[in-house]
């Protein structure tokens, strides 16, 4: 039994359903009352200092900030969400859909601690289970801008660079909340990507032999050196009174002289 079944079997009795939706309600309150109370989501975004001084409660709060962004492109973020978690929860089970978010949220809330005076984002743990629902399902479509349809495998591809992008320029907080996702992602999956990586090169390898071997011609004549290749409508023929395996064009094969040495050696 690997850690993560046995940290799976532990958090089962406690594990949650539908967790998304929870989150997403959450989001949606604290979206509400940002839009119409006017009120500040700093109160409960994750600021390490903050925490240290006693505000205990952004560790957990900051999960129900929602994106900074335009409220079209929000639901549509929490309907993603929604679909991708819901999805995971089916195939793994609640437990280990609960574990894996637990361990994401525990990576991000740790390396938050690194740059203190920084603010800590949900952004990358949300997107660590797009990364995972696009491992399992590289083929799903999404309607890009509602109307062009694309496999998320690509979708997933852009955000890989993004992270890269994020990780190599990004301030120190933005670069461990992206190293904080990879790993929670790489935790899962890195069994299956070292597998998927070691099967990808065996087949490559098979690819290059089997085109070698069509690329070899099957008949050579010794006589003027025609292949079924070069010359695919010939008939080749092996004399049986040389020595070896002698093969001859239509030509030479009555027209040569019978070779006592095999021609191979």
């Amino acid at each position: 039994m690997s850690p993560l079944d046995r940290l799976e079997k532990f958090i089962r009795p406690i594990a949650v359903p539908n967790i998304t939706l929870y989150l997403i309600i959450g989001q949606l309150f604290a979206f509400g009352a940002s839009f119409v109370g006017q009120y500040n989501l700093g109160n409960i975004a994750l600021l390490p200092a903050l925490v240290l001084q006693g505000e205990i409660w952004r560790v957990v709060t900051f999960l129900f900030v929602p994106p900074n962004a335009h409220p079209v492109f929000i639901a549509f973020a929490w309907y993603i969400f929604y679909i991708m978690g819901g999805a995971l929860e089916t195939y793994w089970g609640a437990a280990r859909y609960n574990l894996f978010l637990l361990i994401g949220w525990l990576a991000t809330v740790l390396v938050a601690f690194v740059t203190p005076y920084g603010w800590a984002s949900n952004a990358f743990l949300a997107g660590s289970v797009f990364l995972a629902f696009a491992w399992l399902n590289p083929n799903f479509e999404l309607a890009l801008f509602l109307v062009l349809p694309i496999k998320i495998k690509w979708l997933a591809l852009v955000a890989w660079v993004f992270y890269l992008f994020q990780f190599v320029i990004g301030p120190m907080s933005v670069r461990l909340s992206v190293a904080a996702s990879v790993l929670n992602f790489l935790l899962f999956f890195g069994r299956d990507l070292l597998h998927f990586l070691r099967n990808r090169q065996r087949r490559q390898t098979v690819k290059k032999e089997r085109e070698k071997l069509e690329g070899d011609p099957r008949h050579t004549c010794l006589i003027c050196g025609k292949t079924d290749l070069t010359h695919p409508q010939e008939e080749f023929r092996y004399c049986s009174q040389c020595a070896g395996a002698a093969c001859y064009c239509e030509e030479h094969l009555k027209n040569h002289e019978h070779r006592t040495v095999d021609p191979d050696e």
